[in-house]
């Protein structure tokens, strides 16, 4: 994927500095609490902290707005959700069409399994539970493995306890006395403090944190404006284009299940007097789960 600099863009980067988004991005953030389009993670345009022997790792990046091609209404991220399992019938590995929030044949059928009411039923249902990823545009301010990156605007893949940060840092609880502040500005957003520990034998990011809120460049608007204009579409990874049909996605369900109906049917879930109907559980996963995704994907193109 690559990002579009150029155009006639609908809205002033002046816009930016005398317009405070942190409403906006709260009601957005709201939202998301209330209710990855296919792109490799290979691409050059993506970043991910590289960590040592033990599993820990460094990094300073800066969150950036939402990008100038993408539009006024624009968030400074994208939310995208995946499944990814094996079934009898092989890997299903695909983008869920709930993150354009439209009916998706996989959350139909783990809603089935969990509504049944059925620890196994529930059980497999957890395992192919979606999973939520964000996506941003960040600046490299530092990588201690990778020098050559600072200064370099990236896309970043990130999970839920680094979207927590930034709704902490949003809205801060009213104990710690600290003002809130939006992570996404340029002149009074702040640089973030990637602080990866390897703890039982997963990635932690719990030491992560903001630092002093401080102005990029210098508050050098030419510069910040320059910034802004070179970011990478985020509105492109939700283009339906990047999403197979509802049919599609049901084919390729039932042949990882072995179903041979055109439809996946409470046949193969154990019956039982229903419970109370709910939507799919949504387990939100941090970057460890983001590299699982990953190595299934690995794994499904060598079979």
């Amino acid at each position: 994927m690559t990002g579009v600099q150029t155009c006639a863009l609908p809205i002033y980067f002046a816009s930016l500095k005398n317009t405070s988004n942190l409403d906006k991005l709260t009601k957005a953030i709201e939202q998301l609490n209330s209710n990855a389009a296919n792109q490799d993670d290979n691409d050059g345009n993506f970043w991910r902290p590289e960590v040592d022997k033990s599993g820990n790792g460094y990094a300073v990046i800066r969150f950036l707005p939402a990008p100038a091609v993408d539009g006024d209404e624009a968030l400074p991220w994208a939310k995208i959700y995946t499944h990814g399992f094996e079934g009898p019938g092989g890997w299903y590995i695909e983008n869920s069409l709930t993150s354009l929030n439209q009916n998706d044949p996989v959350s139909e059928y783990n809603s089935e399994l969990w509504n049944s009411g059925i620890d196994a039923n529930k059980d497999i249902a957890r395992k192919q539970k979606r999973r939520l990823t964000y996506i941003s545009n960040v600046l490299i301010v530092e990588d201690p493995k990778h020098p050559e990156n600072n200064g370099q605007i990236k896309l970043f893949k990130y999970g839920k306890k680094i979207f927590e940060k930034i709704t902490d840092a949003m809205n801060p609880p009213p104990e710690f006395g600290e003002s809130p502040i939006n992570p996404f500005d340029l002149w009074k957003g702040a640089n973030f403090k990637l602080k990866i520990r390897k703890l039982d034998g997963f990635q932690n990011y719990d030491k992560s944190e903001f630092d002093a809120s401080s102005a990029l460049y210098d508050g050098d608007d030419a510069k910040l404006e320059e910034l802004w204009k070179s970011e990478y579409s985020l509105k492109e990874f939700l283009n339906p284009k990047h999403f197979k049909s509802y049919d599609e996605l049901k084919a390729r369900l039932n042949k990882v299940l072995s179903v041979a109906t055109s439809t996946v049917k409470a046949a193969t879930v154990e019956t039982a007097k229903p419970a109370p109907a709910v939507q799919e559980p949504s387990i939100e996963p941090s970057l460890e789960e983001d590299e699982d995704m990953a190595m299934f994907n690995s794994l499904a193109n060598d079979i």
